[in-house]
């Protein structure tokens, strides 16, 4: 057996050059793999906020109504992907989640826009009472926390660690068993909303914002 002695400065940089395309290569730079057409609720977004605006300015028709949030649309489309990139959700479906959820963020009588929850948090089909947010930003995520205690099993609890941020989802806990719906296809029939055909209404709209923009879709 033949052994090689490489000089110390050398030996240094082969292990520099290891560990940086160890972690350019690694989990954490691609998307989770899963069958077409499927989409994981964990993962890294596909579009950022601008692609995001464009799409939803851009479209025809479009919604009827005044658009209602308390933030404009290109603030909303940040946070999304900003509190998404936190706790490791796809940001720019969930933001299309909410514009399912709110009507184009039109809202409603039952979730005023006041109350800065983009997902229905707490409005149940049995009437239950919305929960409020102080800041859009925080509806967001609150929002994006619940959806990684839908998706992420091992969110055993809404406190630092598992999340990246302080508990504001006023829901965490009624998720059981955590993780129990990892992919957005499995949204629906109880699982968030009792649609059945929420999950395809998501994912419909949000291939169409890909497509829009030129991105691969799903």
């Amino acid at each position: 057996m033949v052994t090689f002695r490489a000089k110390p400065a050398r030996l240094l940089a082969m292990l520099l050059f290891g560990a940086l395309a160890a972690t350019a290569c690694g989990p954490t730079a691609q998307e989770p793999a899963a069958a077409p057409g499927v989409v994981t609720v964990m993962g890294p977004n596909r579009a950022n906020a601008m692609p995001l605006v464009k799409w939803f300015r851009g479209r025809s028709p479009q919604p009827s109504g005044t658009y209602k949030a308390t933030v404009p649309i290109e603030t909303l489309a940040q946070l999304f992907v900003e509190e998404g990139r936190a706790e490791g959700v796809r940001g720019d479906v969930a933001f299309i989640q909410s514009i399912v959820e709110t009507g184009w963020f039109r809202f409603g009588s039952a979730v005023p826009g006041s109350y800065n929850n983009f997902s229905g948090l707490g409005a149940t089909d049995s009437g239950g009472a919305p929960a409020r947010f102080a800041s859009a930003r925080l509806g967001v995520r609150a929002q994006i926390q619940h959806l990684r205690a839908y998706a992420d099993k091992t969110a055993t609890k809404c406190a630092v660690p598992p999340l990246h941020y302080p508990c504001v989802d006023p829901r965490f806990h009624l998720v059981s068993p955590k993780g129990k719906a990892p992919t957005w296809n499995m949204f629906g029939n109880g699982n968030w909303a009792t649609d059945p055909k929420y999950a395809s209404k998501i994912l419909s709209l949000y291939n169409e914002m890909l497509r829009f923009n030129g991105l691969p879709t799903f």
